[in-house]
C-alpha cells in the first residue's frame, strides 16, 4: 500500500486495480474486497475470492494492475470458510 497520496501515473493504476476487482466480483469470483481505513505502513487491504486451485488464484493475484505495477505488494494465503452469517458449513463434510 501506498503511504502517501498517489502520483497521477499511481491514480491510474489504482484505478485500474478497482475496476479489475470489480470486474472479478461481477463475474462471482471476488467475495468481498476492502482496505483498513489507517493510513502509512500499517494499512493493507483484503481480497477474498473462490478459485478451483491455487495455481488459478495465484494468476488472479498476479494479475492485478497495482501488482503488476509495483503499487501494491500481494500474498496468498489459502483460506477455508467455517462459518458466514449467510451458510453454516457442514462439519461433517470434511
Amino acid at each position: 500500500m501506498l503511504e502517501s497520496g498517489p502520483t497521477e501515473d499511481e491514480a491510474k493504476i489504482i484505478e485500474e486495480h478497482y475496476l479489475y476487482l470489480k470486474n472479478l466480483t461481477e463475474k462471482g469470483i471476488v467475495q468481498i474486497a476492502g482496505r483498513t481505513l489507517i493510513s502509512g505502513k500499517d494499512s493493507f487491504g483484503i481480497v477474498v475470492f473462490e478459485t478451483n486451485s491455487l495455481e488459478e488464484a495465484e494468476k488472479i493475484m498476479n494479475n492485478d494492475p497495482a501488482v503488476l505495477n509495483n503499487i501494491m505488494c500481494s500474498k496468498l494465503y489459502p483460506f477455508k470458510v467455517s462459518l458466514s452469517k449467510n451458510v453454516l458449513i457442514d462439519k461433517s463434510s470434511n
